[in-house]
Formats: structure tokens, C-alpha cells, sequence
């Protein structure tokens, strides 16, 4: 029997979501399986990798190959690396003690360069923010400019309606004086 290490699809349609399996390589995606040593999210940014490292490690020094994504997986965890270097202390290039002091100096390297890349992308997300708000804002201004020229004109209109109406009032008033008047001189 082979066993692989490979991603065992839950979630519903559209939400992937994966464990990390030991299984036969003979078995279905979703079929049968040996041992779960992890779980894997693609959708959270970053993504979320949870895995038991001595699990692993037991699993590929025992022979089991990994699929390309857990394989990259792995690398990123350090279970590849650990397996190179336990490769080295089998061939006496080295201790394990010195082994386990190179995977301890590597994991604290890793963690410095992921929580750096962390932070890089939380500031990105936060300027996209600010940026996005600050549009927002002035889009908001710009509607209150708009609205208030408008009512401005509005304003403008009414007042120059009303100076016509007076206007023509006043006109109105004038010659009705006037004929009157005209009449008053007739009459006399």
C-alpha cells in the first residue's frame, strides 16, 4: 500500500475548505484515510495552515509522498526541511542536537519574515481603506456641493420669478394708475 499526503475537500460549494490527510493512494478524494495531520484554508488572507509538524515528519520519513500542494505546504511549515536535515544527521554530516538548533534558527526566520509580511499587507489593506473612505468622503462633499447649488439656484430662479412678478405687478399697477387717472382728466 502507498500512502499519500494529500487535501481532503470539506466546506460547502464555493467555500473550500481542506484537511490534511495521510491515505492509500488508491482511495478517493473524499473516500477513506489513515490519519488527519492538519487543515488548510485558502480563503482567509493569509492563508490558514494548521499542521502537527512530528506527524508529518513520521509520515515522509516513513515514505509517504505528498501532492504538489501539500508538498509546498509541507515546505513552508518546515517538515521538507526537517526531513533534509535528518537526512544529514543519518549520514553523519552532523548531530541531531546540531539538527534540531539549525530547524529552531530556520523556524524563528520564518516567523520574523511571515509576521513582517503580515504587517506589509494589514498596512496595505489599511491605506486601501483610508483611500476607500476618503473617497467616499469626498464623493459625500461633493453630493452636499451639488445640493446646495442646486438649492442655490433654485433659490435664484424664485427670487427672479418673484422681482418678474413684482415687477410686472408694479407695471400693472402703473398703467391701471394711469388709466384712471387718464379717465379722472376726461371726466373733468
Amino acid at each position: 500500500m502507498s500512502v499519500r499526503l494529500r487535501l481532503r475537500r470539506q466546506g460547502r460549494k464555493g467555500r473550500p475548505f481542506y484537511h490534511i490527510i495521510a491515505a492509500d493512494s488508491r482511495t478517493g478524494r473524499d473516500g477513506k484515510f489513515l490519519e488527519t495531520i492538519g487543515s488548510y484554508n485558502p480563503l482567509t488572507v493569509p492563508a490558514t495552515i494548521e499542521l502537527d509538524v512530528d506527524k508529518a515528519f513520521k509520515w515522509v520519513m516513513n515514505g509517504a509522498e505528498p501532492t504538489d500542494t501539500v508538498k509546498r505546504i509541507l515546505s513552508f511549515k518546515g517538515v521538507m526541511y526537517k526531513k533534509h536535515l535528518q537526512r544529514g544527521v543519518n549520514k553523519g554530516a552532523f548531530t541531531q542536537e546540531e539538527a534540531e538548533a539549525k530547524f529552531a534558527e530556520w523556524v524563528a526566520a520564518k516567523l520574523s519574515k511571515v509576521q513582517s509580511r503580515m504587517e506589509k499587507e494589514l498596512q496595505k489593506i489599511d491605506e486601501k481603506r483610508a483611500k476607500r473612505n476618503e473617497e467616499e468622503a469626498n464623493k459625500r462633499s461633493a453630493k452636499m456641493v451639488a445640493k446646495e447649488e442646486a438649492a442655490a439656484a433654485q433659490v435664484a430662479e424664485a427670487e427672479a420669478e418673484l422681482a418678474e412678478e413684482g415687477a410686472e405687478d408694479i407695471s400693472e399697477d402703473t398703467a391701471s394708475e394711469e388709466t384712471t387717472s387718464e379717465e379722472g382728466t376726461t371726466e373733468a
